[in-house]
C-alpha cells in the first residue's frame, strides 16, 4: 500500500472515529435530558412517602432597596410534620421568634416577639392549610412546597427548562444540583445522592423584582423514622399573651423581615 493510500485511510479512520465520539456525545446528552425531571420526581415521591418528617434548617431572604443594594435577613429554624394533617415550623431570626402550630383543626402563629398569637380554624391535610396559606391569602411560606405529597406537579408547573447541572457537596454530604427556569422564577435544588433523596437546598430567584433577589434555604438533620409526640401540635398559648385579628397590624411581628423593608424573595 503506498503512503497516499494508507494517509487516506489514516483519515478516514481518524473521521470515522471522530464521528462516533460525536454521536455518542449526543446519545449521552439527550439521555441526560431526563435527568433533571427524575431526579426532582425521586426526591418528591421519597418525601411524600414519608409519614414523619423532622429537619432543622437555616434561611435568607435577599431584598434590594430603592438604591440597589442588597440585603440579607437570616434566621434559623426546625420543621417537624406528620402526614396527613400536623405541622410544626419554629423559627428565629434578628427580628423575629415564632412559632406554626397546626393540628389538623386549628392553625396557630404565636410571636415570641410580638407577645402575641393568631389562631384560624382551618380543617383539613397539611397539603390544603401550605395551598389556602399561600393562594388565598397571599401570605409566602418559602420552602413548604417541597412538603406537599404532589410536590413535583408544584414545583414543575411554570418550568420552561432544566438542567442537571452535576454534583455538590451540601454540610458534607454529596447532592445533585439541579437547576429549573421558569418565567418570573428561577430555582437551584441539591438533592442528596443515593438512596435518601432529600432536598438539602433550595434556592428561589425572583426575576420579576428589581435585582434579582434570592431566597435560599439549607435543610439538614432530616429525621424520616421518628414519630413526634401528639403535643408537639398543641399549641398552649403561654400566660400573659394577648390573641390578636387574623388582619391587625401586629402580623408584621411575625415576618422575616423588619416592618417597612422592600420586598424580598419569595415564593
Amino acid at each position: 500500500m503506498n503512503k497516499s493510500r494508507q494517509a487516506n485511510n489514516n483519515a478516514k479512520h481518524l473521521a470515522g472515529m471522530a464521528l462516533a465520539a460525536a454521536f455518542i456525545a449526543f446519545t449521552t446528552q439527550l439521555a441526560r435530558a431526563d435527568d433533571p425531571a427524575k431526579l426532582l420526581k425521586a426526591m418528591t415521591d421519597y418525601t411524600a412517602a414519608q409519614k414523619s418528617i423532622s429537619a432543622t434548617f437555616d434561611s435568607d431572604v435577599e431584598v434590594v432597596t430603592p438604591e440597589l443594594e442588597k440585603i440579607q435577613f437570616t434566621s434559623s429554624g426546625k420543621l417537624q410534620l406528620s402526614r396527613p394533617d400536623k405541622l410544626r415550623i419554629s423559627r428565629t431570626g434578628g427580628y423575629t421568634d415564632v412559632d406554626f402550630i397546626y393540628d389538623g383543626k386549628t392553625a396557630s402563629i404565636y410571636g415570641n416577639n410580638a407577645k402575641a398569637y393568631i389562631q384560624a380554624d382551618l380543617v383539613g391535610t397539611v397539603d390544603q392549610l401550605i395551598d389556602l396559606i399561600q393562594t388565598k391569602s397571599g401570605a409566602a411560606m418559602p420552602g413548604t412546597d417541597l412538603l406537599l405529597t404532589n410536590a413535583y406537579d408544584e414545583l414543575m408547573s411554570n418550568v420552561v427548562q432544566a438542567q442537571h447541572i452535576g454534583q455538590g457537596m451540601i454540610d458534607g454530604v454529596e447532592c445533585e444540583h439541579l437547576a429549573f427556569r421558569g418565567v418570573d422564577t428561577d430555582w437551584q435544588i441539591w438533592i442528596e445522592s443515593g438512596a435518601r433523596p432529600l432536598p438539602r437546598k433550595y434556592v428561589i430567584t425572583s426575576k420579576a423584582v428589581t435585582g434579582a433577589p434570592q431566597y435560599t434555604l439549607r435543610i439538614r438533620d432530616w429525621k424520616t423514622d421518628v414519630v413526634a409526640d401528639a403535643d408537639t401540635f398543641v399549641f398552649k398559648p403561654p400566660a400573659g399573651v394577648a390573641k390578636v385579628d387574623l388582619n391587625s397590624g401586629a402580623m408584621a411581628e411575625f415576618d422575616e423581615i423588619p416592618p417597612g423593608t422592600p420586598s424580598g424573595a419569595k415564593k
